[in-house]
């Protein structure tokens, strides 16, 4: 079995995703307790995705694929989109502390590219 060198930037890329992923689970939870406007539209969805993809990104980096780089790009869009459809709730700590959760994951993953 091939020994994955992490990098400085590697293990926080991996941080990021597994706190990010955590923060869209405990999102979606406070969503579904809220009701109303934080179930409406797409954010639901965006967080379900953005969790499983900071998840997968996680794995993919764990594993040493060749294919990181790429899976981590798709990751840092996903986590942004989602941050901005989080912002639309501006008023709401929860929500502000996810989008800046999935700002921080997606720069993380951004780095990742270079």
């Amino acid at each position: 079995m091939m020994m994955v060198t992490m990098t400085t930037e590697m293990q926080k890329c991996m941080d990021d995703c597994m706190a990010c992923h955590r923060m869209c689970m405990q999102t979606m939870t406070y969503c579904m307790m809220m009701g109303g406007k934080c179930m409406e539209g797409n954010c639901m969805r965006m967080l379900q995705d953005c969790a499983m993809m900071c998840q997968t990104c996680n794995n993919f980096m764990v594993n040493g694929s060749d294919m990181c780089k790429e899976v981590c790009g798709l990751c840092a869009e996903m986590c942004m989109r989602c941050a901005m459809e989080c912002e639309k709730c501006a008023d709401d700590a929860q929500m502000m502390a996810c989008a800046k959760m999935l700002r921080e994951c997606a720069a993380s993953c951004q780095m990742m590219m270079a």
